[in-house]
């Protein structure tokens, strides 16, 4: 079986183009896993649908809304933007005390990109890490972005920027990535808010999504291995998809089976 990286090219997918397109999920890290909640399906289009001009009963809003999935934030976060006595910056946890994750585990999971390293002057970026990957075992395309259909009376201060690359072929753990606009006020999310999504574009464009948890196989493991860390090594790593595909083995998605 051939896999493919481009839309245009979709060889070896003969009797696989109708149907729901199976996407599945799991995290890179077992450990302290209860705390991630299953990625959720946006079921925006089903808040009002007594009326029949109601824009939940639109066909182009339910296939749109239909191709995000939520994830919710599995911590409390109250950050403040710092710098030490070098002039380094940093963050440091605004709850104190009272903060529901610990110091030393929080550190672990934010991480401030190098200063030369930002986009734009004068704005921080941080990261934090998830465990949430995404795979599939035909042509899918996964864009991570930030919670623009849901409201929020608190909004943060700054933007998050994503991505978009092939999850058939390079499976790897978000990053929530976090440009800080004004540093004069906190990062607040609460634990179970919607932290971002994830959109799927498939092909052809109108096959829905069906997600599921997948079982982390010895050869899933294996491929996440060998394409693990490419980006400390190369600046490009789209230029690694044709090499990675061709050691790809043919079936990845192993649906988990619960009793």
């Amino acid at each position: 079986m051939q896999l493919s990286v481009s839309f245009e090219n979709t060889t070896g997918t003969a009797g696989r183009s109708s149907g729901p397109v199976q996407v599945g999920w799991f995290l890179s890290e077992p450990k302290g896993g209860i705390i991630y909640d299953p990625p959720e399906r946006f079921r925006g289009a089903e808040k009002n649908r007594t009326h029949a001009k109601s824009a939940s009963r639109c066909p182009a809003v339910i296939n749109m809304e239909s191709r995000y999935f939520v994830i919710p934030c599995p911590f409390d976060l109250n950050l403040g933007f710092a710098r030490d006595k070098e002039g380094r910056p940093g963050v440091r946890n605004l709850s104190g005390t009272k903060s529901s994750i610990r110091a030393g585990k929080l550190n672990q999971k934010i991480h401030v990109t190098p200063e030369i390293e930002w986009r734009y002057p004068g704005i921080p970026t941080i990261q934090v890490t998830t465990p949430y990957v995404f795979i599939s075992d035909e042509p899918v395309y996964v864009t991570q972005l930030s919670c623009f259909m849901h409201y929020s009376a608190d909004p943060l201060p700054g933007t998050i920027f994503g991505g978009r690359y092939p999850i058939n072929v390079w499976p790897r753990p978000l990053m929530w990535a976090f440009e800080w606009h004004d540093t004069e006020k906190p990062i607040r999310i609460k634990r179970g808010d919607p932290w971002f999504y994830v959109g799927m574009e498939t092909m052809p464009q109108d096959r829905p999504v069906a997600l599921t948890e997948v079982e982390r196989t010895p050869e899933l493991l294996d491929y996440m291995d060998l394409i693990s860390g490419a980006v400390n090594y190369v600046n490009q790593t789209f230029s690694l998809f044709e090499a990675a595909e061709a050691r790809r083995p043919g079936t990845l998605v192993k649906p988990v089976q619960r009793k």
